[in-house]
């Protein structure tokens, strides 16, 4: 097949107009393709919800105009979507403010919760974001820790520590810290054990809260290890630690930051009371009224009192026959692969439990503002999603109701999930988490194969 098109069947058609052809440039970026006709579908050529927040961010900063998520469902060729902004006022694009300097800086709403966490219980590497990746070929190691120096002077986070000032959480950011990489000089059965001891607990009022490692196997062979705490970086900002240190190390610029994590945890918290989150909150209030079920999984063993963070995981791979049927399930109900699957796991939790009202929690990339993009920080927000499978549904109509939940929930993303579980004046129970038991996620972070 011709590199970079994606066939789908869609014949070609060039842009007329200055606003498909500004679509088709928003487009390429986004899908990271290299030809984009104005009638070919959004989600037949690589896109999903995760690239579609994106999009609309992108269409916001660039072309002034906001369009919601459902819409980008809606109107998912360049074509519908060209004539939605045509038919629109536009609507000027905000930056985020920078906030002026201090010693002391407010935390987001994700990285309070992840601090309190951190605080409530030895949660020990819990939270920790290991890292680790085969290096063939020959390696300079003072380059290696020189672009890892600089990637360090770029994003504040990685010199930021967490303390708590008047009873609450602040992060404070460091002019300069203390870093090395870890060297060892190993076989390839010593360097399991190697690998083992580099993931160990971080002490969040010591920054840098990232560490990176070395293990030379042969000469021309290493392991690099990197290991980050959640509380600074999410799936997306491992993706751009990867790329920026690959520019590093082969010596190229990167275009300066305009805003730091700081700014954007300033502006968050500046949020919390305008209209917009007002009605997000609202949503969240309606959709987990009256009584809240809880899911009683039949289990082998008595629950413990304590949730603990021991557990298992169990592989699997999905055949490429069976692949190809949820992709047709998700495009003969105009969803998503995300959504078809989410379909499938509450219908599962439904035929386990009986239960026709389930609570599962998602993880959502949580970057609403195209300031955002190049920023490593914790962004992530929880969602809790409320579900209604009932044994006598139609699988097909099912599929469209747990569309229709997930693009409510996508639109309301911005409000905190902890002053969800505070609103909602929850009983505290050491042995669950307060809203869900389970949760689902479908990694579709973009990472691709690196060449230095």
């Amino acid at each position: 097949a011709p590199e970079g098109s994606v066939p789908t069947g869609t014949e070609y058609v060039a842009p007329r107009t200055a606003v498909e052809a500004q679509l088709v440039e928003i487009w390429q970026q986004v899908l990271g393709i290299g030809k984009v006709g104005i009638r070919d579908n959004f989600f037949e050529i690589g896109g999903h919800s995760l690239r579609a927040t994106v999009l609309i961010a992108k269409i916001h900063k660039e072309m002034n105009s906001r369009i919601l998520l459902r819409e980008v469902f809606q109107s998912s060729t360049i074509e519908q979507m060209a004539q939605l902004i045509e038919g629109r006022e536009r609507i000027a694009y905000a930056s985020i403010p920078l906030v002026e300097e201090s010693e002391y800086y407010a935390v987001s709403s994700a990285q309070k919760r992840l601090y309190i966490l951190s605080q409530l219980g030895d949660g020990g590497i819990s939270y920790n974001m290991p890292g680790i990746m085969t290096v063939e070929g020959s390696l300079d190691r003072e380059r290696l820790e020189e672009a890892f120096r600089k990637l360090i002077q770029r994003h504040e986070t990685l010199r930021t520590s967490f303390d708590v000032v008047n009873g609450e959480p602040q992060q404070k950011v460091h002019p300069e810290v203390a870093f090395e990489v870890e060297y060892n000089q190993a076989s390839q059965e010593e360097a399991e054990e190697h690998i083992r001891r580099f993931i160990r607990p971080f002490d969040l009022a010591q920054a840098p809260l990232l560490r990176v490692g070395l293990i030379q196997l042969k000469e021309n062979e290493h392991i690099l290890l990197f290991d980050m705490h959640h509380i600074v970086s999410d799936g997306v900002s491992i993706g751009i630690l990867v790329e920026e240190f690959n520019r590093l190390y082969e010596g190229k610029d990167l275009s300066p930051l305009r805003i730091q994590y700081k700014d954007y945890a300033s502006w968050q918290q500046s949020q919390v009371h305008n209209q917009q989150m007002i009605k997000q909150e609202a949503y969240w209030l309606n959709a987990f009224d009256g009584e809240l079920p809880v899911l009683d999984l039949p289990t082998d063993y008595v629950r413990p009192s304590v949730q603990s963070f021991a557990g298992d995981r169990i592989e699997f791979v999905v055949d490429h026959a069976r692949s190809m049927g949820l992709r047709q399930l998700a495009a003969q109900t105009g969803s998503t692969l995300y959504m078809v699957l989410l379909a499938a796991y509450t219908a599962l939790l439904h035929k386990y439990t009986g239960q026709e009202d389930v609570i599962v929690g998602t993880p959502i990339a949580g970057r609403p503002h195209a300031d955002l993009e190049s920023i490593i920080g914790m962004f992530v927000n929880t969602l809790a999603l409320r579900h209604y499978p009932a044994g006598e549904k139609m699988f097909h109509d099912y599929v469209q109701e747990v569309k229709e939940t997930s693009l409510k929930a996508f639109e309301n993303q911005d409000y905190p999930f902890e002053a969800l579980v505070d609103k909602l004046d929850l009983k505290r129970d050491m042995s669950r988490h307060p809203l869900f038991d389970t949760m689902f996620v479908l990694q579709n972070t973009e990472q691709g194969e690196d060449d230095l």
